[in-house]
Parts: C-alpha cells; structure tokens; sequence
C-alpha cells in the first residue's frame, strides 16, 4: 500500500504544479489544501521511519507550493 499511497502523491503534486504553470491559483490551492491534509494524517498514522521520510519530502514539497502560491495571488 505504501507504494501506491507514494504514487498517488506524487501525482497530485504535480497536479497542483500543473495547475500552478497555467495560472489556474484556485484550483491549485483547493487541491493543495486537500493533499496536505492527507499527508498529516498519514504522518500521523504511520510507524514505518522510510514513509515518514517520504511523507515529510511531500509536505516540504506543499509548503514551497504554498508560498509560491501566496506570492502568485
């Protein structure tokens, strides 16, 4: 399951950076907010180290798009 989770991410990431190059803000932030929710509650749910690490990168990842998106608006 954690592969498939680590794929599902990524390609809602680069969704949210898709949306982003379009100009397409309040899509992007929509489907920002969903993701970093998801990311919380699977940091928050899970025991394996190498997932979390995983997990944490994404939340990174969504904290820049965050701010990009601030500066865009």
């Amino acid at each position: 399951m954690s592969q498939d989770q680590l794929q599902f991410l990524h390609k809602e990431v680069q969704n949210i950076i898709d949306a982003m190059a379009v100009k397409e803000y309040k899509t992007a932030n929509n489907k920002l907010v969903v993701i970093t929710e998801i990311i919380e509650e699977l940091i928050d749910t899970t025991t394996d180290d190498r997932l979390l690490i995983e997990f944490s990168k994404y939340q990174i990842v969504l904290q820049h798009l965050q701010k990009k998106l601030n500066q865009s608006e």
